[in-house]
């Protein structure tokens, strides 16, 4: 099955974006996949899908404490599902306290059992729930984790966990820095856990015109360390109206959201955005990045075929593999 993390050790990456939009794409290609939000922050992935009504509430069952073997409920019933079919496992407040917690059950469980704190598998939790408790290999065909961006106990449980990477980086120096803590991270959770950590894709995001994001473009898309399927160009109007969509890149255009003024107010309604060829370009490159992902990465086979049905246009079916956006419609 199809397993990533997307992550990324900068802000402004468009990783939750980028994690909302791989998992629509995977589902539209007919790939049942589930997300799980791991970013206790605001502004995360739960908030974009309008889903975690009780992630404020401290009694509230959550994955925490599924991950810590204390549940106040059925697994299942964590699950939401969003307006555009992708399952999420929403964010909840006591996910910044995971490490603290978690410190918690180890002096317990190695106190019971004279057991070594060393010896304690604390990365290794959240692969038992979702794989041996839970067996999500049998109800899915992809899971994607959004992390929280520190380097602690919640970001190695979930590396451990899907032991693959989606790497969105800037096109400038701070990317090739991130590029670099990621090199290290990856060397040195394989060497700490003895598993083997893969690399699927660095895909470089907000790329602009000027010389210097050009340049940066080249120097990723030409390197044989890793690979780069495809580079998001800079389309914050479009990524922005996601969070008032509440919604993939997808249901921004095809439901044609746009904000603007009216009556002296600023409103976010459906139907009023013009259908931009750079954004449906925008569309055609998150398609192939996750049949990217799909199918070179794990060997599954999805149809290379991005369809839309744009609100008040003709329908497009867009062929993946065409090298430029070549399309037909249907009534």
């Amino acid at each position: 099955m199809i397993t990533a993390v997307v992550y990324s050790e900068s802000g402004g990456t468009f990783k939750t974006t980028m994690t909302a939009n791989v998992a629509v794409a995977l589902e539209r290609m007919g790939q049942n996949t589930l997300v799980l939000d791991l970013d206790p922050q605001e502004g995360n992935l739960t908030s974009l899908f309008d889903v975690g009504e009780h992630r404020s509430d401290p009694d509230a069952d959550n994955l925490v404490k599924h991950i810590l073997d204390m549940p106040d409920g059925d697994f299942h019933d964590l699950i939401e599902t969003s307006d555009e079919g992708v399952d999420i496992i929403p964010s909840h407040d006591m996910l910044g306290d995971f490490t603290s917690n978690l410190e918690q059950k180890i002096s317990y469980e190695t106190g019971m059992k004279n057991m070594n704190r060393d010896e304690y598998p604390r990365f290794e939790l959240l692969y038992e729930l979702l794989w041996e408790k839970q067996k999500l290999h049998e109800e899915y065909d992809a899971i994607l984790i959004d992390p929280n961006a520190r380097a602690e106990d919640l970001l190695y449980n979930a590396i451990f966990a899907l032991r693959t990477l989606i790497a969105p980086v800037k096109p400038a120096g701070k990317g090739n820095l991130s590029l670099e803590g990621l090199d290290e991270l990856v060397g040195n959770m394989e060497n700490q856990l003895e598993i083997e950590i893969g690399l699927s894709c660095v895909v470089p995001s907000g790329v602009g015109q000027t010389n210097a994001h050009q340049q940066y473009q080249k120097q990723f898309e030409n390197t044989e360390a890793f690979s780069t399927p495809v580079t998001i160009g800079n389309r914050e109007s479009l990524m922005d109206a996601m969070w008032e969509a509440r919604g993939s890149a997808f249901k921004v255009v095809e439901e044609r959201w746009k904000t603007f003024e009216k009556d002296g107010e600023m409103v976010s309604e459906p139907g009023q955005r013009r259908v931009r060829d750079r954004e449906v370009e925008t569309l055609r490159k998150l398609s192939e990045l996750a049949w990217f992902i799909a199918t070179e990465t794990f060997d599954t086979d999805v149809e290379p075929v991005l369809e839309l049905d744009i609100r008040g246009h003709e329908n497009r079916v867009i062929d993946l593999q065409e090298d430029a956006l070549t399309e037909t419609t249907t009534a």
